[in-house]
């Protein structure tokens, strides 16, 4: 007698910001034959156009289900995306910039990590990119390995032998790979967004540093960006 439990897809939790790289990771855990349960953070963001984006991604890319989890950052401040202070458009810098959320990937990994074993998913895929990005520094690979030491460690799967995953496959890949993997997906990049001071237009900035690395990539892949930009 064939066991159906084998035939049925692994189950993967995937943090989607609704951002270029958090769409590609979504793909990439759906091309490894995962069965894709999507998490959204609506951390009360200036950049809330992306939650829209969101629901976009991962109605196309078939999510089992898409959990929108209500976080109001607002309330701690302390960046340019939670409180009353400028994005700059200055161009990416060498110091770590003020669109820097305070821990936001440790917290929201934390709440990844435990909806995933909450309905006995071992893998968690996370779209974070160590080349080209803002110098943020819960975008490290040392931060990833760690918190994947510390999944184990902090969880009852954990302690009853499960090996919990962190999937972070574009890690090393710079943005114009990225806007590339994008395409040999079939993904629409036009569904993402990464402007973090949307226009009252509804177009991109242009100019913020999300928007810069973004246009840049798509110029250095050779693909054309269907983002609308202001600048």
């Amino acid at each position: 007698m064939q066991d159906i439990s084998s035939s049925q897809p692994k189950q993967a939790v995937v943090l989607l910001s609704g951002g270029l790289d958090s769409m590609v990771s979504a793909g990439i855990a759906r091309e490894q034959g995962f069965a894709v349960n999507a998490l959204t953070i609506d951390y009360n963001q200036r950049h809330r156009r992306e939650l829209d984006a969101a629901a976009e991604i991962a109605r196309v890319i078939g999510a089992e289900r898409h959990v929108v989890l209500p976080l109001d950052l607002r309330r701690f401040g302390g960046s340019a995306l939670t409180d009353d202070i400028a994005v700059p458009k200055e161009g990416v810098g060498e110091e770590i910039p003020v669109t820097y959320v305070p821990a936001r990937n440790l917290v929201f990994l934390s709440l990844t990590l435990a909806w995933a074993e909450a309905i006995g998913a071992a893998d968690i895929f996370i779209g974070v990119n160590a080349l080209d990005y803002s110098g943020y520094p819960d975008c490290r690979p040392e931060f990833i390995s760690a918190f994947e030491d510390i999944a184990t460690l902090a969880t009852k799967a954990g302690d009853e032998g499960t090996k919990l995953r962190i999937h972070a496959p574009l890690q090393f890949k710079t943005k114009a790979d990225i806007a590339r993997e994008a395409d040999r997906l079939g993904l629409n990049p036009g569904m993402s967004w990464s402007c973090y001071d949307p226009q009252p237009d509804g177009n991109a900035c242009g100019l913020c540093d999300s928007c810069r690395l973004r246009k840049a990539g798509f110029a250095d892949a050779g693909l054309v960006d269907p983002t609308p930009y202001a600048a």
